[in-house]
């Protein structure tokens, strides 16, 4: 059995959060460790471990987590802001349940690391 990741456990409501967004398909939130003045995380309620892990039957979610990002970007007056998904442990994924970060409100570098 796997272990239940800490999405699942704010996803199932045992963990409390800043909710910035909810629906049948996902959830955004602010993130608690924040790398940027604003940064939020709009996951999946489905289990996807990462994005090795999707089925071209989840093109409709990720768009729909892409979409909602944006919503919430646009509703905070955002022009600019940062896309990032982690998929497997070097790239620095540490929750191995499908993510989006959404960063702004600071000047961004590339390489980002």
């Amino acid at each position: 059995m796997t272990e239940t990741t800490i999405f699942q456990k704010i996803i199932d409501g045992e963990i409390p959060c800043e909710k910035l967004h909810e629906d049948d398909f996902c959830i955004a939130f602010n993130d608690i460790s924040a790398q940027a003045p604003i940064h939020y995380l709009v996951i999946p309620k489905k289990p996807i471990v990462s994005l090795c892990e999707c089925a071209e039957k989840d093109a409709d979610l990720l768009g729909h987590l892409l979409f909602v990002g944006s919503k919430i970007a646009k509703s905070k007056n955002l022009n600019n802001w940062r896309t990032v998904i982690n998929t497997g442990k070097e790239s620095g994924q540490t929750v191995f349940h499908l993510h989006i970060h959404f960063l702004a409100g600071r000047k961004m570098t590339w390489p980002p690391g």
